[in-house]
């Protein structure tokens, strides 16, 4: 497992990522016109390219093939947080964000917040963030639910 910053290079393999990564979501959570508006961020969402080009992030990759990122933009909000399917639930959602958290603090960064989907949400539960409110959103005429979520980080 590799860990590094990503780079403006990175960008069209970090929306490949992105797209399996919510494409390989359960139907059960969402549907599958839920899945196709959401995933179709990638390709035509400037504030997602933002997110990327802008923000500061990190990246996990194995045999060079990157796996899971996530982004923080502006600097005290987490935008992405994504892993590919097959590599959901082995531990790579956690160690980004305790890289992202990290990175927050040694910048002063008092605290983060996020907006995290049904899936995440309960990874930012047990990383001790907390929820702000339930919140309905629509991507490409399509309903989500999301949580507003944010952690107070101790800069001791």
């Amino acid at each position: 497992m590799n860990l590094r910053q990503i780079t403006y290079k990175d960008q069209l393999e970090l929306k490949k990522v992105y797209f399996d990564s919510i494409q390989s979501l359960d139907e059960k959570i969402y549907s599958q016109e839920q899945k196709r508006a959401w995933s179709s961020q990638a390709w035509n969402n400037p504030i997602f390219d933002k997110s990327i080009t802008q923000g500061k992030g990190w990246l996990i990759s194995e045999k060079g093939i990157i796996i899971a990122f996530a982004s923080r933009y502006p600097d005290n909000r987490i935008s992405l947080f994504y892993c590919k399917g097959n590599y959901q639930r082995k531990g790579y959602g956690s160690k980004l964000l305790y890289k992202i958290e990290n990175e927050a603090k040694k910048e002063g960064l008092d605290s983060l917040s996020t907006e995290a989907s049904l899936i995440s949400y309960k990874l930012f539960l047990k990383n001790e963030w907390q929820e702000i409110r339930k919140e309905k959103v629509i991507i490409n005429n399509k309903f989500f639910e999301r949580y507003k979520m944010n952690k107070i980080l101790n800069n001791n």
